[in-house]
């Protein structure tokens, strides 16, 4: 399937731009990675508006909607039904979300801060058989949480900040859950940078796309378990899987108590606090990929920071009884 255009990309980013903000990029203290590499960027999409990148898709999908259309549904552990319902409300649209009964309350309170009606579900089919329901019933748009063309080039618009921030980068690491943002980071990275490498991370509890490229072809049913869960996709779909497989150089997959140590070095040397999707790329390049990319420049998009602050504390101390190794 064909992959974003940079046109595509800028095109998206010009329509969405009135409703996001330009998130910074950080060149990060070389004490947190003991000076493995030569330089590191963190893009600092957990300053977005609602916390995550997800607010570039939503919006992009909505504004691209058939004229006419009114109201909306999605699919959501949290994150993107926090994006969805404030989309919603910048956009005049009434949002019915289908929210994972496992929902973080952090991402729970945020819906509500934007007026969304909710229907809790449990994770996986259940959940999306129920959005369906609701498309059919109620004549709402599935604004999805990963899939399609214009979803990446809305999150294509992240590289096009990064690469403008940093021009000179190797590689570039990125998360993965349905695929959504990584499938418009590395196709707009390979339209603007061909020389750099972009390469995914996954938990090993949340592994669809891994399992998937493993298997060949997209999977349904795929049973999650990691504390990162707004990367836990219950299945992989045709587009991103394709754009995937397509740009990314390669995918590792890492541990919780890697994503914890990552979130730790993350608040120790950034100041930042993310969520353990959030933490799950840089976990990546300084575990699985720290020797491959051992002296290049990197930038690492760190996705999002929506979780409840018992979680967070607890995590953080994790990371922090794991130390730098």
């Amino acid at each position: 399937m064909k992959a974003p255009s940079l046109k595509d990309a800028w095109d998206t980013y010009e329509q969405v731009r009135p409703y996001i903000v330009r998130t910074p990029s950080l060149a990060l203290d070389q004490r947190a990675t003991g000076g493995a590499f030569s330089q590191v960027v963190l893009k600092l999409e957990l300053m977005q508006r609602t916390g995550t990148f997800k607010l570039r898709g939503a919006l992009a999908n909505m504004l691209n909607a058939p004229k006419g259309t009114k109201s909306v549904t999605a699919v959501s552990a949290g994150n993107h039904a926090v994006a969805v319902a404030c989309a919603a409300a910048e956009l005049g649209m009434d949002a019915k979300l289908v929210l994972f009964d496992s929902a973080n309350r952090a991402r729970k309170a945020l819906i509500a801060e934007y007026r969304a009606q909710v229907e809790l579900s449990k994770g996986g089919a259940p959940a999306f058989e129920l959005a369906e329901q609701l498309v059919k019933e109620e004549g709402r748009l599935m604004v999805h949480p990963f899939e399609g063309p214009v979803l990446a080039s809305a999150t294509g618009g992240v590289a096009m900040e990064l690469h403008e921030d940093a021009p000179d980068l190797d590689a570039v690491v990125v998360a993965i859950g349905g695929g959504g943002l990584a499938a418009g980071i590395a196709s707009i990275t390979k339209a603007m940078r061909p020389g750099c490498a972009v390469y995914g991370v996954e938990p090993v509890g949340a592994s669809s796309m891994s399992q998937s490229l493993s298997a060949g072809h997209t999977l349904t049913g795929i049973v999650n378990n990691s504390i990162a869960d707004s990367l836990s996709a219950p299945l992989s779909l045709e587009y991103s899987f394709s754009v995937c497989r397509d740009h990314l150089d390669d995918l590792v997959l890492i541990s919780d108590d890697e994503i914890c140590r990552s979130l730790y070095l993350l608040f120790e040397h950034a100041k930042i606090a993310v969520e353990p999707a959030g933490a799950a790329a840089f976990a990546g390049l300084i575990g699985p990929l720290r020797e491959r990319l051992a002296g290049k420049r990197v930038g690492v998009i760190v996705c999002g920071a929506c979780m409840d602050e018992e979680s967070y504390v607890k995590w953080l101390e994790r990371g922090a009884q794991l130390g730098v190794q």
